[in-house]
């Protein structure tokens, strides 16, 4: 008579998965609530470049913080309609403004506004 032979596997589970690594986490320090609140509101405003505040003092442009408020909206307007680079006009001054950066770029008096080209300009605001 032959003899069967059975050959004995071990007995584990069958199992569909394949047994995960542990994932290594990378420690992010935590910022508190008010840190992270800060940082929001400092995005907000306009930021005046270097050469901006030297041509705002040199020439003398004072310019009010409620202007400021209003000059700061509408070129947040501006961006959302889609403006990059803006012109906008005071009653005594005009400033490019970069609305893609929020950046002041560049300050002028009115009057000498009224004799320079302004290229690579695609807005307008008129503040009187």
């Amino acid at each position: 008579m032959q003899s069967k032979l059975i050959n004995r596997l071990p007995s584990q589970p069958i199992t569909s998965h394949f047994p995960l690594k542990a994932i290594s986490q990378k420690s992010i320090p935590a910022k508190s609530f008010a840190e992270t609140l800060q940082e929001s509101v400092k995005g907000e405003g306009l930021t005046i470049s270097k050469h901006a505040d030297t041509r705002l003092k040199q020439r003398g442009i004072e310019i009010p913080g409620d202007t400021w408020k209003e000059v700061e909206s509408k070129v947040a307007q501006a961006k959302k309609k889609g403006v990059k680079e803006s012109l906008v006009l005071l009653k005594n001054a005009a400033l490019i403004v970069s609305a893609k950066n929020s950046t002041v770029i560049t300050a002028m008096d009115r009057k000498e506004a009224g004799s320079q080209i302004f290229t690579k300009i695609d807005g307008t605001i008129i503040i009187d």
